[in-house]
């Protein structure tokens, strides 16, 4: 829901509450949908995907790294969607274990779905879920093509490492090998640039970067910080 996500975030300020973002979508329609039931379908995916609430740290993190960099965004939006969505979460090993270049189809995600998760939908629902998560890794950058999708690198931005960085921590992972954990395996980034783009997001005031050898250290204050 990246296109969605960007309008509604463009007319919203970072203060927003979630009662705000609902009336923007639903009384306001500033995501341009033709129907009422529509647009209630669509703020509420959002809720379910990025929880457009300040209280809710996910959420709070995404909004204050969104407007520093637009091409960061596509990155942003997805790792917090992984976060949400058991569904796509499920499909990320096997999109990151294809080559470049290897056609994807949503027949693979539609049959990783039905193995994670054996009795739970109905085969027309996996084949609809199958086309649903190509077209969100599409949209992450993660696949390129329209009638054949093809597995390409997604374009990795220091606001999306430090996003990815912060999931990490939340999992109580901590130095090194926060640069080693699926939200960063998702960057498509080769680990020495990781470093390079964590250097520039400290100086960026992001978060807190040093590393000595074989010894890192990672601290996240701005994004953690209590707002008054």
């Amino acid at each position: 829901m990246l296109p969605d996500l960007r309008r509604l975030l463009a007319a919203c300020p970072p203060s927003t509450d979630p009662a705000t973002y609902y009336a923007a979508v639903v009384d306001e329609n500033v995501l341009l949908k033709p129907t009422v039931m529509t647009r209630r379908r669509s703020i509420r995916r959002l809720k379910e995907l990025y929880r457009l609430d300040r209280n809710v740290l996910l959420f709070r993190a995404l909004r204050d790294l969104w407007d520093v960099d637009a091409n960061a965004q596509p990155l942003l939006a997805m790792l917090c969607a992984v976060a949400t969505d058991p569904l796509l979460r499920c499909t990320a090993d096997l999109l990151l274990s294809l080559p470049v270049d290897a056609e994807v189809t949503p027949q693979q995600f539609e049959a990783t779905v039905k193995e994670v998760f054996p009795s739970r939908y109905s085969p027309a629902s996996r084949a609809s879920i199958g086309r649903n998560v190509a077209s969100s890794w599409q949209q992450s950058g993660h696949l390129r093509g329209k009638l054949h999708k093809f597995r390409v690198h997604a374009e990795c931005r220091p606001p999306a490492l430090v996003y990815a960085l912060l999931l990490g921590a939340l999992q109580d992972v901590q130095g090194e090998a926060l640069f080693n954990t699926l939200w960063c395996r998702l960057l498509d980034t080769p680990g020495h640039v990781l470093h390079s783009q964590a250097a520039a997001a400290s100086q960026r005031g992001w978060l807190e970067y040093r590393r000595a050898g074989n010894v890192t250290e990672v601290g996240f204050r701005y994004l953690l910080r209590i707002d008054e």
